[in-house]
């Protein structure tokens, strides 16, 4: 066997835990053969499972190492490894996640691989100039009404189960994470890249309302409208202009123009 075509398949018995490379592999006196070729599945495999504890770290506190590294060979088994990119190999497990028994039962294990999967895509996503005041200021206030927004390309928008933001931040603090709350509620979460790290914070349902027809693009004059059906008819305007500051600030617009 040439040796491309010997890499090729003890590469492939990594992968697949076929056997078929041991009758072409050496002897030793010490130790069988398949014995010693299961030191480099295993540690394939350890690698592997470690790159998802790192890349999922808070899920890992919340569950546990028993059920996480169960959860994490699961899925080695079930999603080879298709990239020689470590950052590609986790990018399915939240779904994975979700449809095994522990997140069938306890919802928020699923919704804490989730958050932190999007906090880790949102590290990859382009790149693209944040917008500023500065840049409004080109728009005279007769216009204000008609401008549109465009979100960061990192801006991702993402319901949990009630408590998912508390949960969130005590994994994040080595704090116990506290009881989810009772009844069926919901959290509301923006996901976004500011410079080089990503950020994460709860939204009202009234942002997360504005914010959603926003990134359809809405008008600014219509956001208002929008928040005077909602609340308090004589504050819309204040309150619309409140969340496209805060918008601004925390980087999460890329661009705006003016609507036909």
């Amino acid at each position: 066997m040439r040796l491309a075509q010997l890499q090729s398949a003890f590469q492939a018995a990594l992968l697949d835990g076929s056997s078929g490379v041991l009758e072409h592999l050496g002897t030793n006196a010490r130790e069988p053969k398949d014995v010693m070729f299961g030191v480099y599945r295993n540690a394939y495999v350890f690698r592997l499972a470690d790159i998802l504890a790192d890349d999922f770290e808070r899920l890992h506190t919340y569950i546990g190492d028993e059920a996480f590294f169960s959860l994490a060979r699961a899925y080695i088994a079930a999603h080879p490894s298709q990239s020689a990119n470590a950052r590609d190999f986790g990018r399915g497990f939240p779904k994975f996640v979700s449809e095994q028994d522990i997140a069938i039962a306890a919802p928020m294990v699923s919704a804490v691989a989730l958050l932190e999967g999007v906090l880790n895509d949102v590290f990859d996503c382009a790149d693209a100039p944040a917008l500023t005041l500065e840049d409004l200021s080109v728009y005279a206030p007769e216009d204000f009404e008609r401008l549109v927004f465009k979100p960061h390309p990192s801006a991702w928008r993402l319901d949990g189960p009630g408590g998912l933001d508390a949960t969130f931040t005590a994994l994040g603090n080595g704090q116990p994470p506290p009881a989810p709350p009772d009844g069926q509620t919901t959290d509301r979460m923006i996901v976004w890249r500011k410079d080089v790290l990503p950020h994460y914070r709860a939204l009202s349902y009234e942002e997360a309302m504005i914010w959603s027809e926003a990134a359809k693009g809405a008008p600014f004059g219509t956001l208002c409208e929008l928040l005077a059906t909602y609340a308090s008819p004589e504050t819309a305007a204040v309150r619309a202009a409140g969340y496209l500051h805060g918008w601004i600030g925390n980087g999460q617009l890329h661009g705006v123009e003016l609507s036909a």
